[in-house]
């Protein structure tokens, strides 16, 4: 039976258009589920919006229409972004869907039920872009959100709180009993680290608006936004609705999150599951933020940047690379247009990009533009060596969350095979059994490159495939599977036509007309 990887991003705020952030978010996501797809792994792939919220409603007001039919355009927005950078996800919810909105209330009834929530009255510092209070020790010169930097609201109302404070035990209990649940680990740590310091019951209803999910049993109330959006991950695997769903996919869930909200995922979301009576989430990946100019991307600092528009100027596949590559997750990376351009010319233009139209044009000139087969491994090729130790690393890089290693050691296979052929010289051999070894290896690695890089950059992926003459698509489910997979030495048959075309990855040099660069 085929493992289970039920794999979600944040859903994101629709007060406006997605921003570079946010897709570095979703493409990571992306790229696991289709790694895990490659694998033979049975995949489901969550994204969606938050669309409950004083901050909605405001920013609703602001365009003078009903906070529904604001969102029912902003969320379009980030449909139509993810599948212009090629997001496969299987799942987009909407929080305002009628099967969130039930399922909230049958997960706040159930902690209810059991003796989790009770009323009572808070006040406290309010930051409406985090759409969370903050004690005043948190506050930057004592009235500043600290991740947003703008001033905080002072909000008194009667709400419901949830006792998170009688979880601090079981919390710390379920991170010891599963010390890889957040990762990296200095995540984890933090996490712990909040716990041991005291945890106070939250509220998680509101009274001063009425833009969110009704309290079943006082519809006076709304559902706290934030505790809302974070029941959405299990209304897509079916909670309340459909058990055998449920059962299937809950307990294979990675959330990836962002430090900043690390936590509501790791403190809030697990209490609030053990509370409901459920199994907590399986694994939390927490990534960092991509900066610019020092600082997080951020809509309300005017320095985000449309993914949409700088796809467009790249390439979709050539900006898919650089997110997952340029940065190693969990940690922060700096963002710029020229790293961008940098990587692009480097990675993909002269080494994949040429290998690709090197190896196409010698077999058109030697071998009468038919591909010859590899050499056997063991048999006096060492790119087949190389191939192996590269897919072994680029297995174990992904399996612990780190694209960027898994597509650099991916890399060094590209690297070799040029390296290889620059050293033989296939170009100068004469037709015949020794240039048929050299440009079969060189198939091969391309073969075994193309499955490998396939999560990352699909599109080209696809091309390079079908100009080797290969049947079906490199990402073509379980191709990357240990047992019975495409990426052993030798898949390359020969006797295969090899097409030659337009360089896959043309060089580029910077536009000043990126929107990247009319971003700062």
């Amino acid at each position: 039976m085929p493992a289970r990887f039920y794999v979600t991003t944040p859903i994101y705020y629709p007060n406006d258009r997605p921003h570079l952030g946010t897709a570095y978010a979703t493409v990571t996501a992306d790229a696991l589920a289709r790694w895990h797809r490659l694998c033979g792994d049975d995949v489901m792939f969550l994204t969606g919006v938050d669309e409950h919220g004083l901050k909605i409603a405001r920013r609703a007001e602001e365009q003078q229409m009903t906070p529904q039919e604001w969102t029912d355009e902003t969320a379009g927005w980030f449909q139509e972004a993810w599948s212009s950078l090629a997001v496969t996800n299987d799942d987009f919810i909407r929080t305002t869907e009628t099967r969130h909105v039930r399922a909230v209330q049958r997960f706040t009834q159930a902690i209810y039920d059991n003796g989790h929530i009770y009323k009572g009255e808070y006040a406290g510092w309010y930051c409406v872009a985090c759409e969370a209070y903050y004690g005043a020790a948190e506050l930057e010169d004592g009235t500043a959100c600290p991740v947003h930097k703008t001033p905080v609201e002072w909000l008194v109302e009667e709400n419901y709180f949830f006792r998170l404070s009688a979880f601090a035990d079981r919390l710390l209990e379920w991170y010891t009993e599963h010390p890889g649940v957040v990762v990296p680990d200095a995540k984890r740590n933090e996490a712990v680290s909040f716990i041991r310091q005291g945890l106070d019951d939250i509220s998680i209803t509101r009274t001063s608006i009425d833009w969110g999910v009704p309290v079943p049993w006082d519809p006076g109330h709304v559902v706290y936004v934030w505790y809302d959006a974070l029941v959405n991950y299990v209304t897509a695997a079916g909670y309340g609705v459909d058990e055998e769903k449920f059962a299937r996919w809950w307990p294979s869930v990675h959330h990836l999150v962002g430090k900043d909200i690390l936590r509501f995922h790791g403190v809030w979301w697990p209490a609030m599951c053990m509370a409901a009576g459920i199994p907590p989430p399986h694994q939390l990946v927490v990534h960092g933020f991509l900066l610019v100019g020092g600082e997080k991307m951020s809509k309300s600092r005017l320095n985000q940047i449309d993914p949409v528009a700088l796809a467009a100027d790249v390439g979709v596949d050539a900006l898919r690379y650089h997110l997952l590559r340029e940065v190693a997750l969990g940690s922060d990376g700096e963002f710029s247009y020229e790293a961008l351009v940098g990587r692009y010319n480097a990675d993909l233009a002269n080494n994949l990009g040429n290998l690709v139209q090197r190896v196409a044009t010698v077999v058109g000139s030697k071998c009468g533009g038919v591909g010859p087969a590899p050499r056997p491994a063991g048999q006096g090729g060492r790119i087949a060596d190389v191939a192996a130790e590269v897919v072994a690393g680029a297995r174990a890089a992904w399996s612990r969350f780190a694209p960027h290693e898994a597509l650099a050691t991916s890399w060094r296979l590209v690297h070799e095979t040029n390296a290889e052929l620059e050293a033989t010289e296939p170009w100068k051999m004469a037709p015949g059994p020794e240039v048929d070894a050299v440009l079969g290896d060189a198939l091969e690695a391309l073969r075994i490159v193309t499955i490998l890089a396939a999560p990352a950059v699909p599109a080209a992926a696809a091309e390079i495939w079908r100009r080797l003459g290969l049947a079906g698509a490199p990402d073509d489910p379980g191709r990357g599977a240990e047992d019975g997979g495409d990426l052993g030495w030798g898949g390359y048959p020969g006797g295969l036509e090899v097409t030659k075309g337009e360089p896959i990855f043309p060089r580029r040099v910077p536009s000043e007309a990126s929107p990247a660069r009319r971003s700062r």
